[in-house]
């Protein structure tokens, strides 16, 4: 990928995803401050416009991500014992969580922001709950991972979302942290401290929300201020929901209400939440999330990685709710293997195909029909106010090659179809964020390193972070 510091610009495709669909002769003009300020459909080329070398999709957001747990990807895939599910793996993990430092931590961030950005990603929202040292002491700085995240991002060239989560109880009937979750202790002060001092700093690329980390890992009350906190905040509030059937169960047996019942009926939800998961639901809870204005993130490959389970697409889709995606834990980082999985689970399910098409509404197409509700819900779910190829929306795209193995000879209103449900490739020539073209960029070294020192024992053998 080409790579310039111009974000003005003037760019002509002959093919571009406009408003839902293709459209033909499409110029795009950017302004110094990154934003489209001209996006028009039916133009002939001018002759002062770049010609893009392939027709162009707007990027997309990952609305979910854990950052430091690429270093675990790949690495819980052994049985060693009777029973493994989301608990054991959660236990793992968090050896891994207990490890790193603030520069392990951007050396992770920005190998899998560059990942990311060859997946079609533009944007990540890092739901961010590793604060502390081990101990649970603060940094120095107590935003030093923060501040991690946000450096590897800028070195990505990737568009970030920060979001401090409120963390505070190891469940239900746990009012304090385990050990192992120390460092991960914010409370809903805390959690505004932090937002306001990160909202400070928000350019082009990067802005601040806020998040819960579930209803397990925090007491109602806390909720509840942080909620008083942020009301009027313009960014995002995202939280963990009904991701297992354990959590579903516990949330009944001390509140007498399911998650999202509880989230619903003490007049939480509004349009600026963000269900992450939200896998065992009831009709009821969809329609209330409806009401609200409130969408969900699913996170498909992590949720069969984990073994969760899978949500109710049918019910989410009748309902109109917003439904973004992310790739959490990263076992995988490319937005077609995510969609493909959020299909490819109802099938499996429902013992029919094209689950998610919608032929009666005008959307025969399966993956346009998705791919434009993570598209727009993605935008929201980053507290963007505009998101796509439109006027006032950042400037960023993707730059299709139409020679990609998975793609030669598709007709061209099939090519969100292949890039979801073809062979895996490498469909991008070019990804631009904010009127830049993303360069290349080294960060294989740095994670290596990282790598080497969590999970190599001086003698070559077992996990050193077992």
């Amino acid at each position: 990928m080409s790579a310039t510091t111009n974000r003005a610009g003037r760019w002509w495709t002959p093919h571009a995803w406009l408003d839902g669909r293709w459209q033909d002769d499409v110029l795009l003009v950017s302004d110094s401050g990154g934003r489209w300020v001209t996006v028009q459909a039916g133009v002939p080329c001018p002759p002062d416009a770049q010609r893009l070398a392939g027709p162009v999709l707007p990027g997309l957001v990952n609305a979910h991500s854990h950052a430091f747990q690429r270093a675990f990807a790949g690495l819980s895939e052994r049985r060693e014992h009777a029973g493994d599910d989301f608990w054991s793996w959660r236990d793992r993990m968090y050896r891994v969580a207990g490890a790193v430092t603030p520069d392990d931590v951007q050396a992770i961030a920005a190998h899998l922001y560059r990942e990311l950005l060859a997946g079609g990603y533009t944007h990540v929202c890092e739901f961010h709950y590793l604060q502390h040292q081990p101990d649970g002491t603060p940094h120095t700085d107590p935003l030093a991972m923060s501040h991690a995240l946000k450096a590897a991002a800028e070195d990505a060239g990737i568009g970030l979302t920060l979001l401090p989560v409120l963390y505070e109880r190891a469940g239900f009937a746990q009012p304090a942290l385990r050990q192992d979750q120390r460092r991960f202790h914010l409370d809903a002060d805390g959690v505004w401290r932090a937002h306001q001092a990160l909202a400070a700093q928000s350019h082009a690329t990067f802005n601040a929300g806020v998040a819960v980390h579930s209803l397990r890992a925090a007491a109602p009350a806390s909720i509840h201020r942080l909620a008083h906190l942020t009301h009027g905040m313009d960014g995002p509030v995202h939280l963990h929901v009904a991701e297992q059937t354990a959590e579903v169960e516990d949330c009944l047996t001390a509140t007498g209400r399911r998650p999202i019942e509880w989230l619903a009926t003490e007049g939480l939800l509004d349009p600026r939440w963000q269900l992450v998961h939200a896998t065992h639901t009831v009709p009821a809870e969809i329609e209330a999330v409806a009401r609200a204005g409130s969408a969900a993130v699913i996170c498909p490959s992590t949720e069969a990685n984990l073994g969760d389970g899978l949500a109710d697409l049918p019910g989410w889709l009748d309902a109109g709710v917003g439904l973004a995606i992310g790739s959490d834990s990263h076992v995988t980082r490319c937005w077609p293997e995510e969609l493909r999985w959020m299909e490819y689970g109802q099938r499996l399910l429902h013992r029919k195909r094209n689950v998610a098409a919608a032929p009666d509404q005008g959307q025969p197409a399966t993956a346009a029909r998705l791919w434009q509700l993570a598209l727009d819900a993605g935008g929201r779910a980053a507290g963007q106010a505009s998101w796509g190829l439109r006027v006032g929306a950042r400037a960023d795209l993707l730059v299709i090659d139409t020679a990609d193995a998975a793609l030669v000879g598709v007709p061209g209103d099939h090519r969100l179809d292949a890039l979801v449900f073809s062979s895996p490739g490498r469909p991008w020539r070019d990804v631009m964020v904010a009127g830049r073209w993303v360069g290349e960029a080294d960060t294989a070294g740095r994670f290596a390193d990282v790598m080497q020192r969590l999970w190599s024992s001086p003698s070559g053998g077992q996990d050193r972070v077992r």
